[in-house]
């Protein structure tokens, strides 16, 4: 973390999270030509169900942020009896969290539909598919925050294994569930939520064996645990901003589906289609986020600023070529894709406009993504957030309500790039005190190693 170069180790840290990250984008997209196959309606209980699992993975992962973070950190500065504290504390709140959402499925899985839609088969199918995945959740809790643990120590290696081995999982039994085939039960979108589950719990026990067996830097069974608010403040002082940022997504997309479906429910599924493409063409851009994180928050506590730029710089490039390539696909062959999902006429005319209008913004996205990153590795978690609220609540839904009545249904993704390009001059102005204030303070002689020293020109 603190002397292999910048490229190799920001590949070796960041390219198995990505192809975990494409294997359970995989999974995605599958599941959903799968439904696609019952109807349209059982697209509709997946779109309408993604803001609520959005919430749950943003609780989640946003406190693995933390944990990441602040575990890199303390281990940066051979601080080890803090790390195992760190990792110790959030092991327990991540259980705690699991447990907000158990009530929640319990008491309000058949409301949470039946305030977005009045259609009685969704509001009936969507319900019991949210409250499966909301309270048997413990295995995706569990499992992120173990492989937090093993990021942060740079085994990336065993991370991957043990995101695959949940997407592998979910891809094998997802057609076994829901279509009932080799003597299973078809159990339709109840099926989906099942195997969703089932997914989860093999990838938790994946990641906490890989921790206990190879992860020696960090011991989170000690005895004698107790709480500490002090731990847990620290944690959440980097977590919580990102766990509100990426919640700010789940409130965005409620908000664009209750839009899309006062116009028809075959918008909301157009809605829900480019989400799950989305995650196979953009979510490897979050998973290089994990490595920013990591390599940053080390070398910031290692008071190393040349392999913090370099890291910035080198990620900031990965970002936008990746991008550019996901922008020329969904460009070229939106048709195609829409196929895929057994699109009907009205869902190719509406989709294919929606998927070339809101992929323009993926033009100026890489480094908004990179640079919130930045934010949280660096403790200025608070200018992400502010990025992310701005971006989804302040422009792009009111964008949104606006183009809509203004327009139609055809003008409702204009939002998407004329929010990325605020986004995008939010981030790059923050960057620019963020380096004055914090980065450039770093001495120069407690840099990168000779061999790696190059001129530091940033924004």
């Amino acid at each position: 973390m603190g002397v292999m170069p910048i490229g190799k180790l920001l590949i070796n840290i960041s390219l198995p999270i990505m192809l975990s990250v494409l294997v359970q984008a995989v999974y995605n997209v599958v599941d959903s030509i799968y439904l696609s196959r019952i109807d349209e309606d059982a697209l509709a209980v997946i779109s309408i169900a993604f803001p609520m699992q959005t919430l749950m993975f943003s609780v989640a992962s946003g406190t693995g942020v933390g944990i990441n973070a602040m575990l890199s950190r303390r281990l940066g500065e051979k601080r080890f009896k803090d790390a195992n504290a760190i990792a110790q504390n959030g092991f327990f709140i991540a259980l705690l969290s699991w447990l907000v959402f158990v009530v929640t499925g319990l008491f309000f899985a058949q409301a949470y539909y039946a305030f977005q839609t009045s259609d009685a088969e969704i509001v009936a199918m969507g319900g019991e598919y949210i409250r499966i995945c909301m309270v048997f959740s413990v295995g995706m809790f569990v499992e992120i925050t173990f492989e937090k643990y093993l990021l942060s120590t740079g085994k990336t290696a065993l991370s991957m294994i043990s995101l695959m081995s949940s997407a592998v999982t979910k891809i094998i039994l997802d057609p076994l569930l829901i279509f009932g085939y080799l003597g299973f039960p078809a159990l339709g979108v109840t099926g989906a939520a099942v195997v969703t589950i089932l997914g989860q719990l093999v990838g938790m026990t994946v990641a906490v064996t890989l921790n206990t067996k190879f992860n020696k830097e960090v011991s989170v069974f000690a005895k004698g645990f107790r709480p500490s608010g002090t731990v847990i403040g620290e944690i959440y002082k980097i977590g919580v901003p990102s766990i509100v940022m990426s919640s700010v997504g789940s409130v965005m997309t409620f908000g664009m589906n209750r839009l899309l479906l006062s116009y028809t429910s075959t918008a909301t599924a157009v809605f829900g289609t480019y989400f799950r493409l989305q995650s196979f063409f953009v979510q490897p851009i979050f998973a290089l986020n994990n490595g920013v994180v990591s390599i940053v928050s080390y070398n910031f506590g290692a008071k190393k600023r040349e392999r913090i730029v370099k890291t910035i710089r080198l990620s900031i490039i990965i970002a936008t070529l990746m991008l550019l390539c996901s922008f020329t696909v969904m460009q070229t062959i939106p048709h195609k894709l829409l196929s895929l999902f057994n699109a009907s006429d009205e869902m190719l005319s509406i989709g294919i406009t929606a998927f070339r209008v809101i992929t323009l913004s993926y033009i100026c996205a890489g480094p908004v993504i990179i640079l919130t990153a930045v934010f949280q590795a660096l403790g200025r978690s608070i200018w992400s957030l502010l990025v992310s609220v701005i971006r989804q609540l302040a422009v792009l839904l009111p964008c949104a309500y606006l183009f809509s009545s203004l327009y139609g249904l055809s003008a409702v993704w204009w939002a998407y790039p004329v929010a990325e390009s605020v986004a995008l001059i939010l981030s790059l102005t923050f960057f620019r005190g963020v380096y004055r204030n914090t980065i450039k303070t770093i001495p120069d002689e407690a840099s990168a190693l000779p061999a790696e020293r190059e001129t530091a020109e940033v924004i």
